[in-house]
């Protein structure tokens, strides 16, 4: 008996380093692209000693906004910030968080931060482009969207923001 709690604790220990390995980006290839990033998704450990733990923070973050529990997003992205440094897929994720729960100029701040670190961030330029409309800045908005047809073409980012300038427009009798 003794034995066998002794190997199941080797293996368990085992397996808590090859998940740590995988979450510091060794497993696979690191990031994808979710809600509107660009493909680091705050991937990679960047040479810091804190290990996996921002990436599980970010994660974590991503899909409590994915239920929009944005609050609750805010202080995981702060700390994945605070250990990994500033990276524009956590600053637009700040950017989302803050505009959704109705502070505008936060949103604005970090979009901001996030276009600073990464002109072409498809995420931050759709979102801070949606802000511009909600913010009646038509001309603003339509600059974001020159900026995503020029990163990505008709991406999925570009598509968004077009279609919510059309229906802008369309709602105010722009032509």
């Amino acid at each position: 008996m003794k034995r066998t709690l002794i190997g199941a604790a080797v293996i368990l220990g085992v397996v808590a380093m090859s998940a740590a390995t995988w979450a510091n980006g060794g497993g696979s290839g690191g990031g994808g692209s979710s809600g509107g990033g660009s493909s680091n998704a705050g991937g990679g450990n960047s040479g810091n000693s804190s290990g996996g733990s921002q990436v599980n923070l970010y994660q974590q973050a991503k899909k409590l906004i994915d239920d929009e529990k944005y609050a609750k997003a805010i202080p995981l992205l702060q700390k994945s910030i605070q250990q990994k440094g500033e990276y524009a897929d956590a600053l637009n994720l700040l950017g989302f968080s803050n505009r959704k729960l109705g502070d505008m100029a936060k949103a604005m701040t970090y979009y901001t931060k996030a276009l600073n670190k990464e002109p072409k961030h498809l995420g931050a330029n759709e979102y801070m482009g949606e802000l511009y409309l909600e913010l009646n800045n038509l001309p603003k908005a339509e600059e974001r969207l020159a900026v995503l047809k020029g990163a990505c073409g008709n991406c999925e980012q570009f598509e968004e923001l077009d279609d919510k300038v059309k229906d802008y427009k369309k709602a105010r009798g722009i032509t």
